[in-house]
């Protein structure tokens, strides 16, 4: 690990001694992690992440368990020995960017570099990515990371193996060894095995998958985290799904629904805490479903009441959650919102579209007038909650009058911000058997309403923000522009102007001045 992530990896890391006890607490600490500090310079890494914030926060643990196992991660893929890329096929327009970039790096294979794919489209075409793009040494979904140590050692034992087909045995006993389901096979001139077809010129490739089926109970927990901001940091607290929406593969990618206990929750968000950080962020497919396997007698959590144990952590500023589903989204959460100063006000609440005969097409498992009830829930709250969805225009069926009921969805609810997209349709899921499909270029010319209607939705709400004054997070400086860049409670961007010089990472007033469709504008309160 090299340059501003290195620094502030360890940087937090020796920060947080103080906070672990006496002397010999921290002695032994520092004994644990002393060896992975400068990492092996021969054991170089280079990864490149797609997609969702899942995979944001997925690749800082990664990235934290290949530097303890002595792995420095390097800037390009022309330093590095292992490429990795960790992927997202939520859309095809993002599946595709892994292949290309794979085709583009495919010159290195002679340079004597191993390339592995990570994520969501790791698990949806598994074996066949060695099809694919033969170069490559291992693929390995996201249910699999917990195995990571294990399969980077099978890849350089592998690497060092120079004769024939053989399996490379698990360690006898050890947890980080992988699963039944994973399998590394190291080839020299001979036929390869059925799981694994090569092409000429690739036969003496490793080749590792960890493909974990969806029925896992186990979350990837790991306490070598590489967060990448120093005041703000994510925690994952429920992985996988179980909702099966017509339209999408994460069920398929991701597994089940799987939940990390409350105290291990807290005990994360406490060490961030007195690490010095002020915001903390809530994951899951769908957070909202958390559900506490286990704990203390009477001591499980909804995830409404986690919300705001980690709010009144000491040291906390802020707590934000991502994404909720409707169908599990309960007034208790609103109900925290306003007991708990911390909590910010914005709730990310996916409708998907306006129409109950597209969301039960879509087998959203709610109808309208459901979402809209909880829409009001928020509306009714005693802080004013700032409220963002997610819409797909041109499901398959869509018709007119389906679309126009979207259309007056955003009317209804005044959404502060949409993130619209085309159907894309995904492999494996049940929306591909659907009738009707709508050509592209309809898609297009709705998508194109839908926006310009939610941007002069959005011009008139943010011009209330005119004169009012926020706290903000400063996030950095735009010299360009001579603005700072900040962040609201209600996650709108707020950028300002200074005379002095706030500190990033700070919490500062400003006082609104202006306003675009997307951000606000303001100064510095003196």
């Amino acid at each position: 690990m090299t340059g501003p992530l290195q620094w502030t990896f360890w940087r937090k890391f020796f920060a947080g001694f103080s906070q672990l006890g006496n002397l010999e607490d921290q002695r032994f600490r520092l004994a644990l992690y002393f060896p992975y500090m400068s990492g092996d310079s021969s054991k170089t890494f280079y990864l490149e992440t797609f997609g969702c914030q899942m995979n944001a926060h997925d690749s800082e643990k990664v990235v934290g368990t290949l530097v303890s196992e002595g792995y420095r991660q390097v800037g390009t893929v022309e330093e590095a020995d292992l490429v990795l890329y960790n992927t997202c096929s939520i859309r095809d327009k993002a599946e595709q960017k892994v292949f290309n970039r794979l085709n583009d790096y495919k010159k290195y294979q002679k340079q004597g570099k191993k390339f592995g794919v990570l994520g969501c489209v790791a698990q949806q075409e598994g074996e066949k990515i060695f099809e694919r793009a033969p170069w490559v040494s291992l693929v390995a979904g996201s249910a699999s990371y917990r195995n990571l140590p294990g399969m980077l050692k099978q890849l350089e034992e592998g690497q060092s193996a120079a004769s024939a087909t053989r399996e490379i045995p698990l360690p006898a006993g050890e947890n980080a060894g992988l699963r039944d389901d994973a399998s590394v096979v190291v080839t020299a001139g001979k036929s390869p095995s059925k799981s694994a077809s090569r092409k000429p010129g690739f036969e003496s490739l490793v080749r590792i998958t960890g493909l974990d089926d969806r029925e896992t109970d186990e979350c990837f927990e790991t306490e070598f985290t590489a967060r990448t901001n120093p005041h703000r940091g994510y925690i994952t607290i429920i992985e996988g799904c179980d909702k099966f929406c017509s339209y999408c593969v994460v069920p398929y990618t991701r597994g089940k629904e799987r939940s990390r206990t409350s105290d291990s929750v807290l005990a994360e968000a406490r060490q961030m805490a007195n690490l010095g950080y002020t915001e903390i962020q809530l994951l899951g497919q769908n957070v909202n479903s958390y559900k506490d396997p286990a704990g203390k007698p009477g001591g499980k959590k909804t995830f409404a009441e986690l919300l705001a144990a980690v709010g009144e952590i000491p040291g906390v500023r802020r707590v934000r959650f991502t994404t909720s589903h409707p169908r599990d989204f309960g007034r208790d959460i609103i109900d925290a919102i306003d007991a708990v100063p911390t909590l910010c006000d914005h709730v990310h609440l996916p409708v998907q579209s306006g129409s109950t005969r597209m969301l039960d097409a879509m087998q959203r498992l709610y109808n309208r007038d459901q979402y809209l009830e909880r829409i009001a829930w928020m509306k009714a709250a005693k802080r004013e909650i700032s409220i963002t969805t997610d819409m797909i225009v041109g499901f398959p069926g869509e018709t007119e009058s389906d679309f126009a009921e979207t259309l007056r969805l955003l009317d209804e609810v005044g959404f502060d911000a949409v993130f619209a997209f085309k159907y894309s349709p995904r492999p494996n899921t049940p929306s591909l058997s659907l009738e009707d499909a709508i050509p592209d270029q309809e898609k297009v010319r709705r998508l194109e309403i839908l926006m310009a209607k939610q941007r002069e939705i959005q011009t008139a709400s943010y011009k209330r923000y005119i004169g009012t004054q926020c706290e903000v997070m400063v996030e950095g400086r735009n010299d360009a522009r001579g603005q700072w860049m900040s962040r609201t409670s209600h996650n709108k961007t707020l950028n300002f102007t200074a005379a002095t010089n706030p500190k990033v990472g700070s919490y500062v007033p400003v006082i609104v001045t202006g306003s675009f469709p997307n951000s606000l504008l303001g100064e510095l309160v003196v």
